[in-house]
């Protein structure tokens, strides 16, 4: 049994951290909200209602699920971050998604102070952190990863190992800018599908089974019907948020310029989910852009 300390308990932090509750482990939770921390003693963890006055002499693992990467930095590099007690050799573990740079810099500075670092964000969303089903894509040494892989496989059924540290962020920008640029031409498609009078259903049939079969398509359908648990059957409640989708765009255009790679439709994903932005609709799943291109926003 480890002893965990989780930092982070919103939509995507508290299935996760219920599942290693299950798996065995002694988690303890912290959060800004006291009605999330609530949720997860709830669900068999332990309350820490103040970092800088938790004992944390005992905790082997940290995690970490938060919005950016100045809240990542802030956890693990400033002096009122984590408890002054945690011990040298502590597998630190941030899965939230941040910047390359964030990533890599947290992961040396834990490194000379003798802890271990990975970055292992996740896809997968709110229903897959709650099943146990996320993919971890993991950033950092070989022995860290080591140490970091049996609580992955408690929270996820997929683990990737993408190499050193930042590398984790970097498999998961690149992920989800093709994830926001397919999920637009999905969008695309089935708005002029109906334009031209061809039923939503029958495309479907067709696509899913030709060239244009794609992950937005066939798992997370943009048009009400052929795929009943996707967001576009609950009015496109949000999954995954176009708030968050936009984040991570914008992420890729921050590395891209850096890289001096060119990514025009990276980049004009970026624009169009910035009009759902605009509009104060970015609240909807990021399938929800089929409204915008409905103008139904």
């Amino acid at each position: 049994m480890a002893h965990i300390l989780f930092i982070g308990l919103g939509n995507m932090g508290s299935g996760m951290a219920a599942n290693l509750v299950k798996a065995g482990h002694e988690v303890h939770a912290f959060d800004l909200s006291e009605k999330a921390i609530a949720s997860a003693v709830a669900n068999g963890a332990k309350a820490v209602s103040n970092l800088g006055n938790f004992d944390a002499s005992k905790i082997d693992t940290v995690i970490t699920m938060l919005p950016a990467g100045k809240h990542v930095a802030s956890v693990y590099t400033s002096t009122e971050g984590l408890p002054a007690s945690i011990p040298a050799g502590c597998l630190f573990m941030d899965c939230s998604t941040i910047d390359v740079e964030t990533a890599k810099a947290v992961g040396e500075g834990a490194a000379k102070r003798g802890f271990f670092f990975v970055d292992a964000p996740v896809s997968g969303g709110i229903a897959a952190a709650a099943a146990g089903t996320l993919t971890f894509m993991v950033g950092g040494p070989s022995e860290s990863f080591d140490k970091a892989k049996p609580f992955l496989e408690a929270m996820g059924k997929n683990i990737f190992h993408a190499g050193g540290a930042g590398m984790g962020q970097a498999a998961k920008i690149c992920n989800n800018m093709l994830l926001g640029i397919s999920m637009i031409g999905t969008c695309e498609a089935f708005n002029l599908a109906e334009r031209l009078g061809l039923d939503a259903q029958k495309f479907f049939d067709i696509s899913s089974t030709a060239s244009g079969q794609c992950w937005s398509m066939t798992s997370y359908c943009p048009a009400p019907g052929p795929v009943p648990n996707a967001p576009s059957n609950n009015n496109y409640k949000a999954g995954f948020a176009a708030a968050m989708m936009l984040k991570d765009l914008r992420l890729a255009g921050g590395v891209a310029e850096t890289a001096r790679a060119s990514i025009p439709m990276g980049a004009m994903a970026e624009q169009i989910y910035t009009l759902m932005e605009a509009a104060g609709k970015d609240d909807l799943d990021f399938s929800g852009v089929m409204k915008l291109l409905k103008g139904k926003l």
